[in-house]
């Protein structure tokens, strides 16, 4: 089945980052993947959530929100309640974050990554894991610069993908067409030796036939190494 865009089964859609942005934050990533655009930024505070004072480690926490106009029609701006979605999609920035982060080594401070999304044309969750990693390495690069570390807090680097099928065709990095259709899509969270971090996957048209799931892993893996890539490039550049 050829995809409406003309890409391969197992293409990205194309996939830059950007670092020098000139903002305040300690930490900045503006990730393009296709049409999708999210602007991730890291903030460094010298304090960290009752649950873990005392405990000489850190914590690193994520909040997300799509600009209202954002999307083809406009959405209501967020105020004073997170909606359901958004806090689901920040609870697993988060989890994949922290998985990249030696708690310890980063002390009694938390790092808040700030994932908003600029456009979104599907794959904004897994954009926001994939650029907030960026902009949490180069705030805690600065803590080491700064002599506020013992070493660099990042132990593991961690990125995201999109995989789906649609049509009974396993496809990589879905945008919203093909996913609004999927009978399956499913978010892979991965760290660069593409060990899992995190699955998140829903089979909305049936049931999902247990012999897929080997494709889909195999697809998501060939799609994080282009992204661990690109990561690693920025974070050259930054």
């Amino acid at each position: 089945m050829p995809r409406h865009d003309g890409r391969a089964p197992d293409q990205l859609r194309n996939l830059t980052i950007a670092t020098a942005l000139g903002g305040w934050a300690e930490g900045e990533a503006l990730i393009t993947l296709g049409s999708t655009r999210v602007l991730c930024t890291a903030t460094v505070e010298e304090r960290v959530p009752p649950h873990r004072r005392g405990t000489r480690a850190g914590w690193v926490t994520a909040e997300y929100a799509m600009l209202p106009r954002a999307t083809p029609e406009r959405t209501q701006r967020e105020r004073n309640r997170v909606d359901g979605r958004s806090q689901e999609i920040q609870r697993l920035v988060a989890r994949s974050l922290r998985a990249a982060v030696d708690l310890r080594r980063l002390g009694e401070r938390t790092v808040i990554v700030d994932c908003d999304v600029l456009q979104a044309d599907g794959g904004t969750r897994t954009a926001s894991i994939t650029g907030g990693f960026v902009a949490l390495g180069i705030a805690c690069r600065k803590l080491v610069q700064a002599g506020l570390v013992n070493g660099d807090p990042v132990r593991r680097q961690v990125a995201a993908v999109s995989v789906g099928v649609l049509e009974g065709e396993p496809l990589l990095d879905l945008d919203y067409r093909e996913d609004s259709r999927a009978d399956t899509d499913m978010n892979l969270v991965m760290t660069q030796d593409l060990q899992l971090v995190e699955i998140q996957g829903t089979a909305e048209g049936g049931a999902l036939e247990a012999e897929m799931l080997a494709p889909l892993l195999r697809l998501g893996e060939a799609g994080v190494r282009i992204v661990l890539e690109v990561q690693r490039a920025a974070l050259a550049d930054a």
